[in-house]
């Protein structure tokens, strides 16, 4: 089967060398404020004040780029471990990937209506967080599971 939109079966591990320590980079960076000294930049902006409307002109910024660069880290290795070939990529494992897709979104936007009724303030924002990478890790796991429940079928009959 000819898949145009797949990657190679190596880039599966690739995917996993830059998921596992991105997850844990932008982990720490969200909970113990843990930041890369050379991943600092400094940006001139225009302060302006509310009141006078006056510009103040300009000022420095140190904008910290570590939980950016981690969550690129976690979107390219997911993206890298979700849609890299299989060994045999054959009709019925494209069928298993779309029913994966297809899930991994419906259970995403549950779980997102769920957030929206039930969540507020800046909890709210952490719960939009973790939602940008829902889709793939539900995907990714789901396929698996499929792929797992599908070999065990094959090898009891």
């Amino acid at each position: 089967m000819k898949t145009k939109w797949l990657f190679p079966h190596r880039f599966r591990l690739i995917g996993w060398l830059i998921f596992v320590p991105s997850a844990i980079l932008g982990l720490a960076a969200l909970y113990v404020d843990f930041k890369i000294s050379w991943l600092t930049a400094n940006w001139l902006s225009e302060s302006i004040t509310i009141l006078s409307g006056n510009s103040v002109g300009h000022v420095t910024e140190n904008q910290d780029l570590t939980d950016e660069v981690a969550a690129i880290g976690i979107i390219i290795g997911l993206l890298l471990i979700g849609f890299s070939c299989e060994k045999v990529e054959d009709e019925m494992i494209g069928q298993l990937r779309l029913e994966a897709l297809q899930w991994s979104v419906y259970a995403n936007y549950i779980i997102l209506a769920i957030a929206i009724l039930t969540v507020y303030d800046m909890a709210f924002f952490n719960v939009m967080i973790y939602n940008m990478f829902t889709v793939l890790l539900v995907f990714i796991s789901r396929f698996r599971w499929l792929i797992y429940r599908n070999n065990h079928t094959v090898l009891a009959l």
